[in-house]
């Protein structure tokens, strides 16, 4: 008898394991299938579905055969046992069963109302990720390579117009997500479908915080692939990456603003709170990563690594991961450290690497951003299915629709009035309406709705945000092409040809020389005067750009 039971443990623990090789063998599979797919696609120059299209496509085929195809779950796997004795969750739980003693580990809690039918389904627990995944792992080599890869001399220059979309248009956007979505749940609440207590106006602060991060990752490859207008790529690509950054810092200060009394209630201490927590945190996290690229850039100046490029590419990788862990760990935003970390990178250590290392750097974080987003996006359409607590609202879906598109036309179109008033070359209307068409949601809204889906508000909040990004990523991706013919922007522009152009005109029609084509400069001569001139922060640092 005794022997038969160790037979049975050791044949779950096997059976434990092999679930764990399936998963990872169907996250293979999905990714083999998206590289084909993708190679097909650039083969016949098909760009009405891109890439993270169809990796969502894959994923969601796969998570229909998983929800429907894996066997139900034993009886006992889906029951609540009561235990009166415990006063407390303890973090590993001893339990004698028929004199056998079994070692359980505290995964997480769990509401009542979130015990369900598939609750013991083993292959569905396995294919659900823990959010931890997505922000330690896949979230920082994106968010790196973003900043890695930014082309300075066209962010520099449009920097005013650049930070004017990222910080106040990503705060238009979470307002007004927040005031037309608390409208709708005022309207459910009247009509039965939730009940007052459920849902409060932070809730939908926190829901417009979340939508407001637009990942435009299918727009701006097609823009790379057809060497979009320089100026547009820039502005659209620059948001898009401090946007990301804002808009984690903006959710994590939503979600620990608390009244005192009313939840609905306006409270200026809590609220001024919240703004010096997302203050603090932002300028933490920005130093935090740009310091850890200032000690990067030093050590490779002023040390002969450069002589063995696998050591000094090591050096670099472990430094740069070292920000995001060292800003989650000092209770800062890792996300936000690690784009300043990649910005600071490429704008001071990269000229000191060696040419093998400029290379492999390169092509190291190309890969990872790769690979991490498809797998996001592979889970994305994994999730509609696998994920054990979706809550289908018509209502609140259609309000969510209605709130992204009028809170992303509030954003576009008066900023660009504003920033037209003091540019000198200004933003066409064909810019303004192509932005307004790339505000895709990816990522970063789907990593930040899957953090808490404890309560049924936030549930719902992520099933929406769901069914967002699957919309966004298929129609305005797919219709991105089209939309650039339709409004007739510039297509086949070499960026360094364009950038000589501009100087050869400006030279011709003797220009003043702090005139830039497109600010009025005096942001960028701020920017250009504290990098190089700046006589005691950039001291060691003038050494630096070598």
């Amino acid at each position: 008898m005794e022997k038969l039971k160790k037979y049975v443990s050791v044949k779950d623990e096997d059976q434990f394991y092999h679930q764990g090789a399936v998963e990872l063998l169907v996250f293979n599979f999905l990714l083999i299938l998206t590289i084909l797919t993708i190679w097909l696609f650039k083969n016949h120059r098909f760009r009405f579905l891109h890439e993270t299209g169809g990796a969502m496509l894959y994923g969601l085929v796969m998570g229909l055969i998983i929800r429907y195809a894996t066997k139900a779950p034993d009886v006992e796997s889906g029951t609540v046992y009561e235990c009166e004795k415990l006063k407390s969750g303890p973090p590993t739980l001893l339990i004698n069963i028929t004199n056998q003693v079994y070692e359980y580990q505290y995964k997480r809690e769990i509401s009542h109302h979130n015990v369900n039918g598939h609750q013991g389904n083993a292959m569905l627990q396995k294919m659900t990720f823990d959010p931890s995944i997505f922000f330690n792992i896949l979230l920082p080599p994106i968010i790196f390579h973003a900043g890695y890869s930014l082309k300075k001399r066209h962010f520099f220059r449009n920097l005013g117009s650049i930070l004017t979309y990222a910080f106040l248009g990503t705060a238009i956007s979470c307002i007004v997500i927040g005031l037309i979505m608390y409208g709708f749940v005022k309207a459910m609440v009247h009509i039965g479908q939730l009940k007052g207590w459920e849902f409060h106006f932070t809730d939908c602060l926190f829901f417009g915080s979340l939508m407001s991060a637009t990942d435009p990752v299918t727009v701006l490859a097609i823009f790379h692939e057809l060497h979009v207008d320089t100026d547009l790529y820039a502005l659209l690509f620059g948001e898009s990456v401090l946007n990301d950054a804002v808009a984690i810092v903006l959710t994590y200060s939503i979600s620990i603003y608390s009244p005192k009394e009313n939840p609905n209630a306006f409270d200026a201490a809590a609220f001024f709170q919240s703004v010096g927590n997302f203050l603090g945190i932002f300028a933490g996290s920005f130093a935090m990563g740009s310091s850890y690229a200032v000690v990067t850039a030093l050590l490779t100046k002023f040390t002969k690594l450069c002589e063995f490029p696998m050591l000094e590419t090591g050096l670099f990788f472990l430094l740069s991961w070292s920000a995001f862990l060292s800003a989650e760990a000092a209770g800062l935003t890792g996300i936000v450290a690690v784009l300043f970390c990649g910005v600071t990178q490429a704008h001071y250590t990269y000229n000191n690497l060696s040419p093998d290392s400029k290379m492999r750097t390169k092509q190291l974080f190309e890969f990872m951003n790769f690979l991490a987003e498809n797998v996001i996006f592979c889970y994305m359409g994994l999730a509609l299915f696998t994920f054990q607590n979706h809550l289908f609202n018509p209502l609140f879906i259609f309000g969510a629709f209605v709130a992204v598109f009028v809170a992303r036309a509030c954003n576009i179109y008066p900023l660009s009035f504003l920033l037209n008033l003091g540019r000198k070359q200004k933003i066409p209307r064909n810019f303004q309406h192509m932005m307004m068409f790339s505000g895709l949601r990816g990522a970063i809204a789907f990593a930040l709705a899957i953090r808490d889906t404890e309560s049924q508000p936030k549930q719902m909040m992520f099933t929406t945000a769901l069914l967002i990004v699957f919309f966004t990523v298929w129609v305005f991706g797919g219709g991105t092409t089209p939309m650039l013919t339709w409004l007739q922007i510039r297509v086949g522009i070499d960026p360094d040809e364009d950038l000589k152009t501009e100087a050869a005109s400006q030279s011709a029609s003797n220009l003043d020389k702090n005139t830039t084509k497109a600010e009025s400069a005096w942001l960028f001569r701020i920017w250009y005067g504290f990098d190089h001139k700046a006589p005691i922060v950039f001291f060691l640092l003038c050494f630096v750009h070598g």
